[in-house]
């Protein structure tokens, strides 16, 4: 059933807000341009009107924290067949561009700007050409969709193509008019279907039903007091935390430091929770405000007030952890910047077959 909004006055009237309409669609992609936000915080983008060497023009292209992709098409009047084959043939072409490719794609939307620099400055890390474009999703953005185009697009996410649509409105009041949004499917599934198509991962195969956890080892929080009180965590935006919502009490997590090792193996006890709202049990056996009792890591003090840019945990039954210092890595063993994924290729069971040999542990009963 088509996505529909609505917007009412607050008072003791309420009264709806009149549909509106822009005057023309190029304004939202201009819109977009001036502020990204209006699709997502987390991106950057990179491109806008990309124009393909074979004929056609990507409207907009963006990159994401892991430097994976984004295709953003704007529907127009197309019919859904025309809509999702174009998108589908764009997204064709995006997986097989080079990073010098892309860097110029850059250059040319930013009057020559370099996209390592401008990476670095939105996202805080070092762009790596051997992680950038290894994924990417696509993001249809439209007023609405019928039926047929959002069982097809739902068909899609099903089978982990990373696909999703951003329905937009706009509402008049007075001489005024406002934007609102919605997403067809929860932003964190078409996330996880991303990171199940890295294209170095080769070979798809059924998931094992262990989950990948990556821990952000740092200033911001600390695998010491992880160890110690039970919990994952991840913050400083929607996209590090929104994964941390598909685990379930029950489900095994194999955790991984980036650029350092894999440290614990553990069971899932309780859902994701703000930090504002989660509690540690300490050693008098009191449940006591997590961010009272942690003392080495941030945790995202200043944005606790802040659901999408604050810090989140989940409670984890350690079956066996071991410190920073004796993290276990190998050459060739599965990586991931997501927080929590669920990959389905041979190397990530490879990966957890020589774990188990090194987490002996990990069959102890939660």
């Amino acid at each position: 059933m088509p996505i529909k909004h609505a917007i009412w006055t607050v008072g003791k009237k309420p009264a709806p807000l009149a549909v509106g309409k822009l005057a023309i669609e190029e304004q939202l992609k201009e819109m977009i341009v001036a502020d990204p936000g209006i699709l997502s915080t987390e991106w950057m983008l990179i491109g806008k009107e990309v124009n393909r060497p074979y004929g056609g023009r990507l409207d907009l292209l963006a990159i994401a924290p892991d430097a994976s992709l984004v295709l953003i098409e704007l529907k127009r009047n197309r019919t859904p067949r025309d809509i999702i084959a174009q998108a589908l043939d764009y997204a064709s072409w995006v997986e097989k561009l080079a990073a010098h490719e892309i860097a110029q794609i850059f250059r040319d939307f930013s009057n020559g700007g370099n996209l390592g620099d401008a990476f670095k400055k939105r996202f805080g890390t070092d762009l790596v050409d051997s992680t950038l474009n290894q994924s990417h999703q696509i993001v249809l953005v439209a007023s609405e969709l019928d039926n047929a185009t959002e069982r097809i697009i739902q068909y899609l996410s099903k089978r982990e193509i990373a696909i999703n649509v951003l329905f937009f409105q706009v509402f008049q009041h007075g001489a005024e008019q406002f934007l609102s949004r919605a997403w067809l499917i929860d932003p964190g599934e078409t996330q996880a279907n991303v990171a199940t198509t890295t294209k170095s991962i080769g070979k798809k195969e059924p998931w094992n039903g262990e989950f990948y956890v990556s821990f952000g080892e740092g200033a911001t929080r600390s695998w010491k007091e992880a160890r110690e009180y039970g919990f994952i965590c991840a913050g400083g935006g929607e996209w590090y935390s929104r994964t941390l919502k598909l685990l379930s009490p029950g489900d095994r997590i194999w955790v991984n430091v980036p650029q350092i090792g894999y440290v614990g193996v553990g069971r899932v006890i309780g859902a994701a929770q703000p930090a504002s709202t989660f509690t540690l049990k300490t050693l008098d056996g009191i449940d006591k405000s997590a961010l009272g009792v942690l003392q080495l890591g941030i945790y995202g003090r200043d944005q606790s007030d802040d659901e999408e840019a604050g810090e989140w945990f989940v409670p984890i039954k350690w079956l066996q952890t071991v410190p920073i210092e004796e993290a276990v890595s190998e050459v060739g063993f599965f990586g991931n910047q997501n927080t929590v994924c669920q990959p389905t290729t041979p190397k990530w069971r490879r990966t957890v077959e020589r774990l188990q040999n090194s987490f002996r542990n990990w069959t102890a009963p939660a």
